[in-house]
């Protein structure tokens, strides 16, 4: 099958009402994702960090969630937010360490207060922050409002073993050429560097629904095998190395 009429195994990307700005309950993801046949859905909610986000003890509180919510196995999460440009994040690392997958984003804006720095400045928070174990990959780094080298976001990534995220919101509709999402896609493709392609849905009909990033990724001939969560077994074969990962720190 061809990627642009693919439907990732697990979405690597979701939200539910508990992040303060999305509409769907996990239920409804859950059920989604049933409905497309898909395997996983990783809950990767904002932090305190957004107006209206989950509390700083959510990544504990995630453990109340089954593993599995309708034949759908919920990878437990969070999209915590990069604070500043020294890379300070909004979840403290005794709750991170529940986590199963970690994002961590910039959100800057008005609407959240957080100021974003120069291209070398905010490179150097992305570096930071991927260095930090319980993250596992930048969200959404081609962000145009958050200027940076993406480059050296994905080299530190490969450096780490960690993941680049493809952020299906991020690639317009109609002609993708030159785009910052392209120019990401493409370093990854460079540098051989693994990838999830997340959907960042904040509605239950968003979930698995990737397809503008995989027609670029087709478009652009993207290996496949670099896709970490095109195949729930490839996803589990990440997490188990993050599980490694974390034992080499003592944690």
């Amino acid at each position: 099958m061809k990627l642009s009429q693919s439907i990732p195994e697990v979405d690597t990307h979701t939200h539910t009402v508990i992040s303060g700005h999305a509409w769907s309950t996990v239920t409804e993801n859950a059920a989604e994702a049933a409905a497309k046949g898909m395997k996983g859905i990783c809950l990767t909610e904002h932090g305190p960090g957004v107006p209206g986000g989950a509390p700083v003890f959510a990544p504990h509180s995630q453990l109340m969630i089954p593993e599995t919510v309708g034949g759908i196995r919920i990878y437990k999460g969070m999209e915590v937010n990069i604070m500043d440009i020294e890379g300070n994040l909004d979840i403290p690392e005794k709750q991170l360490q529940y986590l199963e997958f970690g994002i961590a984003s910039f959100h800057a804006g008005g609407s959240t207060g957080i100021v974003a720095g120069t291209e070398a400045q905010n490179t150097e928070a992305y570096i930071k922050t991927l260095q930090n174990p319980w993250i596992d990959t930048i969200g959404h780094a081609d962000e145009p409002r958050v200027p940076c080298d993406l480059e050296a976001v994905v080299l530190e990534a490969g450096r780490l073993g960690k993941l680049i995220e493809l952020n299906n919101k991020r690639v317009p509709s109609g002609d993708t050429t030159g785009t910052r999402a392209e120019q990401y896609a493409l370093l990854c493709k460079k540098h051989n560097q693994r990838v999830c392609v997340g959907t960042d849905a904040h509605f239950h009909t968003m979930i698995g629904d990737a397809s503008r990033m995989l027609a670029m990724l087709e478009r652009i001939d993207f290996p496949p095998e670099l896709i970490v969560n095109l195949t729930m077994e490839r996803f589990e074969g990440y997490l188990q190395e993050r599980k490694e990962r974390l034992k080499a720190f003592n944690i």
